[in-house]
């Protein structure tokens, strides 16, 4: 008989622990959101990454008014945008000013004040194109007196969003009947599906209500303007008694509205982009699917699946949820005794929900995702890195390069822009649409943090899938994407050394770009990704690119005053200016959101931090300086600031009942916020490449247990 040694015996159990997978549906399920009351922050969304449906306390969007001033009731698709007409014909021209930068004249396209006619030009060309809400769907419930229940009127309310298949179940009552609601999103359509049981359907009480809105053009559109009758339309091309095929025109734009439902029902048009389903008396239950499309589809048949059409849906929903947690990484916090804990994993789950429905489309995604307009729907690319790179580091690079196909689409844009400024290669955009267009902006027109994302995109997924195939694929927008970095580095022949600006505002946006130049974060970017770019180049069989070389020799150094990192060259009172104590801490990106590099001394950024830590002003932040806060006292070597920054207890850091990252009455959810997180939490967990640290992110005081698998160490 062999003898087991006590020592050996606690090295097998603790391999034998590590070695044990996660149970990933109980730690999903445990997370399930239950809500029992009207809430205007706590509507709950179903969707597939390019369409989101997000419901009201009934399962549908029976009282959008209401969660209009909250988490709107929102349905929208990656397709789904819409123009007003130009009556004046403005040209995109008129919105460009000149800069005297760097001895020559660089036009921008900015947010002009005169005269008039700019102005107009300018505030067409930020509201055009903006994205659509396609429609409401929700509830016409009679009382026994004959009038329309109202949100008072509906009592006994529970109900829960299953994140494991993707469902919400929704139970109330009214004046005493139960009604019970199951909602699902098509995985692969643009589409929603709902079975509704109840005795009000028997009596003819219940109906589904089916109503367009009008878009309001304005920064922020929730899709609750009922108004403007005559100035778009609605038709029932064809109906029948179990289905209709609905057109809706906006000025040129339309959409269909494909509806399908089981046994029989009848469309009514109430009043104008107002219709109501009134399923047949003598039925306890009535499922039906909703779906948009921007063309004609076939009435002959349902979604695909074979099922009749509501099954067919949950179907397709709970299949790719169990497939899209079963694949890529988890993270198990159980059995930790630090109160934080179970709050983190909770907005950790939630997290990744939500970002598989609002942002793993085609295009890059606009910060509230699709649920409700911000900035009038548009994406904003500097952006993309805090609603993408957690997809590669939780081993779902295919859902980050799912986005990455726009930036070929519309890089002629980008050439243009360059172009227009005197530039090579590609200029990203900032501010834009699914065509690539630029929108105005005289913050957005000088941010420069965005042109190097591409790089760090596409070097994420070639880690993943390091050969010729994928090398291929990204390299010649990676070269001309460096190209335009190489070329924007103004040579200061004086000082012989390459700088950034004048005429550049830092991810800080607190800095007037006349007058700004040499951003620390921005400097260190721009070191890395031409590094990289060089790196794309050798696997390529090609020869470094020796003007890419003359820069990375010859770059500024990062700006120091009194042992600590200005935030940038030009803004010498960053550290006496209380100004310059909000907005992003972005000097913390050049070593938390990258590596060390040779430009960066971690003692000087570790005297940049502790002052930040103590003096920042940080009720004034956003939801993503929290992750970006925790990632670099990770690398730092402080894993208990790095969960208090996670967990850090601001407005800005708060994450709903939903999960939504809250911001302000105004944005109310804000995914990049919930992208961080995601991204943060694996660096804390799996590392980065320069640690041998287990966990460098978790505290080490006994009171944080984590078990984790599938995920991937950050550059």
């Amino acid at each position: 008989m062999k003898r087991i040694y006590p020592g050996l015996l606690v090295c097998l159990l603790v391999i034998d622990l590590v070695a044990q997978p996660i149970n990933r549906k109980a730690l999903v399920e445990r997370h399930t959101v239950v809500v029992t009351q009207f809430d205007s922050l706590s509507s709950l969304s179903v969707g597939n990454g390019k369409f989101a449906f997000t419901v009201d306390a009934t399962g549908l969007q029976t009282f959008p008014e209401y969660y209009a001033k909250g988490v709107a009731l929102g349905t929208q698709s990656e397709w789904g945008w819409h123009s007003f007409p130009s009556p004046e014909k403005y040209t995109f021209d008129e919105t460009l000013k000149n800069y005297k930068l760097n001895g020559r004249e660089v036009s921008y396209s900015v947010q002009l004040k005169d005269p008039k006619r700019s102005v107009n030009a300018v505030n067409w060309f930020r509201q055009n194109p903006h994205r659509l809400q396609l429609g409401n769907i929700g509830f016409d419930i009679t009382k026994n007196d004959g009038s329309l229940v109202q949100m008072s009127d509906i009592k006994n309310i529970r109900q829960e969003l299953n994140m494991w298949t993707g469902e919400i179940t929704s139970q109330f009552s009214v004046e005493g009947v139960i009604v019970k609601v199951s909602t699902f999103c098509n995985n692969e359509e643009d589409a929603v599906s709902a079975k509704v049981e109840s005795p009000l359907i028997n009596s003819g009480r219940l109906k589904i209500r089916l109503r367009f809105p009008y878009p309001t053009g304005e920064w922020k559109d929730v899709g609750t303007s009922w108004g403007d009758d005559a100035k778009h339309r609605s038709i029932a091309l064809r109906s029948n008694r179990n289905g209709a095929e609905i057109l809706h025109q906006i000025d040129t734009t339309k959409y269909y509205t494909w509806l399908w439902w089981n046994g029989n029902g009848l469309l009514s048009k109430k009043k104008e982009h107002y219709y109501t389903i009134s399923p047949d008396p003598g039925q306890s239950g009535f499922s039906f699917t909703v779906k948009f499309t921007g063309y004609r589809p076939s009435l002959a048949h349902p979604l695909r699946g074979g099922f009749p059409v509501y099954k067919a849906t949950g179907y397709s929903s709970k299949t790719a949820w169990e497939k899209f947690w079963n694949s890529g990484g988890a993270i198990d916090f159980s059995g930790s005794t630090d109160k934080r804990a179970f709050e983190l994993e909770r907005r950790i789950i939630l997290s990744q929900y939500l970002a598989r429905i609002q942002c793993a489309g085609s295009y890059p995604p606009q910060e509230t995702g699709l649920t409700y307009n911000s900035w009038y729907g548009k994406p904003h690319l500097e952006m993309h890195w805090w609603h993408g790179i957690h997809f590669a580091l939780w081993g779902r690079t295919e859902l980050l390069e799912k986005s990455l196909s726009w930036y070929a689409k519309v890089a002629n844009n980008a050439k243009a822009i360059a172009k227009r400024q005197g530039y090579d290669g590609l200029r990203w955009q900032k501010m834009t649409d699914n065509h690539g267009e630029e929108s105005p902006s005289s913050v957005g027109a000088f941010l420069i943090w965005q042109q190097p994302h591409y790089i760090y995109f596409t070097e994420l997924c070639y880690r993943a899938h390091p050969d010729k195939q994928t090398l291929d694929k990204y390299k010649e927008l990676v070269f001309a994407t460096a190209d335009f970095m190489a070329s924007y580095a103004h040579y200061d022949s004086a000082a012989k050394k390459y700088i950034l600006g004048k005429g550049v505002i830092a991810a800080q946006e607190r800095f007037k770009a006349e007058e700004t130049f040499n951003p620390t974060y921005e400097l260190v970017y721009w070191h890395w990704a031409l590094n990289i770019a060089q790196q794309w180049r050798e696997r390529a069989g090609l020869p470094r690119n020796k003007k890419w070389d003359n820069v990375l020799a010859k770059l500024s150094p990062l700006p120091v005053q009194d042992s600590k990192y200005l935030f940038t060259e030009s803004g010498t009172d960053s550290y006496t200016n209380p100004e310059y104590r909000t907005d992003h801490p972005s000097v913390f990106g050049a070593w938390g959101m990258l590596p060390k590099t040779p430009m960066l001394d971690s003692v000087i950024m570790k005297n940049t931090f502790d002052w930040i830590w103590d003096n920042w002003a940080w009720k004034d932040t956003w939801g993503w300086d929290f992750p970006m806060t925790a990632m670099t006292a990770t690398r730092l070597g402080l894993p208990d600031k790095a969960m208090d920054a996670l967990l850090m207890p601001i407005q800005t850091n708060t994450y709903l009942v939903n999960g939504h990252n809250y911001q302000d009455d105004r944005l109310t959810i804000y995914l990049p916020g919930n992208g961080g997180i995601l991204a943060a939490i694996a660096m804390m967990c799996a590392g980065y490449e320069q640690s041998s640290t287990i966990n460098p992110g978790i505290p080490k005081n006994g009171a944080w247990k984590v078990r984790w698998e599938g995920l991937r160490k950050m550059f």
